[in-house]
């Protein structure tokens, strides 16, 4: 069931947005943002965090004072600190996309390479309300991973993403997948066990920018897509994007596809745990729920899709056709 708010009467305009953001972000898309919103320092109440700790309780505390909008400036990680605060609160969540990735805006269809629109999405006022969910007590909006690109994450330096953008992930996934990972056991609330070596779980569609790996999946069906990858190394590389060209990476017979709003992941090995595109840390078990507060987002109400993500849902669905595979 859609919980699209729309236009809604109790979102005023305020003169100046409350707007969180991390100084220490020096990419050239987060300057280009800080300089878009120096621009429009008139409309904006600018508040500087040194930590996600800090953004989430600078978000919460003005949540607990009925700010009818507090915007975040930054990438995924940003929004994951900010969101914690906002969480089921009335206060919704403007985003200006200034991250590595933007997934979460690419999922929303908030335009992320153009700032101007971003924030037009913030002023039209349409809200969506979005599930979250929790992975050993930390929430997350967008998708969560266990093994491998937890793996990548961790190996990534800031200084090799600032200098090299998103081909650092790329440099950091060439030392990762010469490891022999452990295996690792998923339970689901509703009785499946699965073993594998990898683990992704998404909200939404998109994975590492414009990737739909989780075909099936919606930020509104209080439901996590679920992909456990049997096959490590290049094995997993090959097999994901040769099933992703024939429309969906749970298609591949070396992965397998589980929806849950509750379930387990144990591993004799401590395993890395990233959330929203940050690590979270190791641990040899974690377990995944559905959480009932809800996320109040402005965003689009016709979303804007990219070619590339339009190109891929096409490819998507003409190579199921031509294979008999149902939707």
């Amino acid at each position: 069931m859609s919980r699209d708010i729309g236009l809604a009467s109790d979102v005023t305009k305020p003169p100046r947005y409350p707007l969180i953001f991390n100084p220490k972000a020096r990419s050239q898309r987060a300057q280009r943002a800080e300089s878009f919103i120096m621009e429009r320092a008139t409309r904006f109440a600018m508040y500087a965090t040194s930590s996600p700790e800090e953004a989430r309780d600078l978000a919460a505390n003005f949540a607990a004072e009925g700010a009818p909008v507090v915007v975040a400036a930054g990438g995924d990680g940003t929004l994951n600190a900010v969101l914690q605060g906002l969480a089921g609160s009335t206060t919704a969540l403007g985003v200006i996309p200034a991250g590595t990735m933007n997934v979460f805006a690419r999922e929303l269809g908030i335009p992320y390479g153009h700032l101007d629109k971003a924030f037009e999405v913030i002023e039209a006022g349409y809200i969506r309300e979005i599930d979250l969910f929790e992975v050993n007590g930390s929430p997350f909006m967008q998708m969560a991973g266990l093994g491998f690109d937890a793996s990548v994450i961790e190996e990534t330096t800031w200084e090799s993403k600032k200098m090299l953008g998103p081909l650092a992930y790329l440099l950091a996934a060439v030392k990762v997948l010469g490891e022999k990972p452990p295996k690792m056991e998923v339970i689901t609330a509703e009785g499946e066990c699965v073993e594998g070596v990898a683990v992704l779980a998404g909200n939404g569609t998109l994975y590492g920018g414009q990737l739909p790996l989780f075909r099936k999946a919606d930020n509104q069906d209080e439901m996590l897509d679920v992909l456990v990858f049997q096959e490590s190394g290049y094995r997993l590389v090959l097999d994901s994007f040769a099933s992703l060209a024939r429309g969906g990476v749970d298609l591949s017979k070396s992965v397998t596809h589980l929806q849950s709003r509750d379930f387990v992941v144990r591993c004799a090995r401590e395993f890395p745990i990233q959330v929203d595109g940050e690590l979270l840390g190791r641990a040899t078990e974690v377990h995944f729920r559905a959480i009932e507060r809800k996320l109040r987002v402005l965003a689009p109400e016709h979303p804007i899709v990219s070619r590339f993500g339009e190109a891929m849902k096409s490819l998507g669905g003409w190579t199921r056709k031509m294979q008999g595979i149902e939707e």
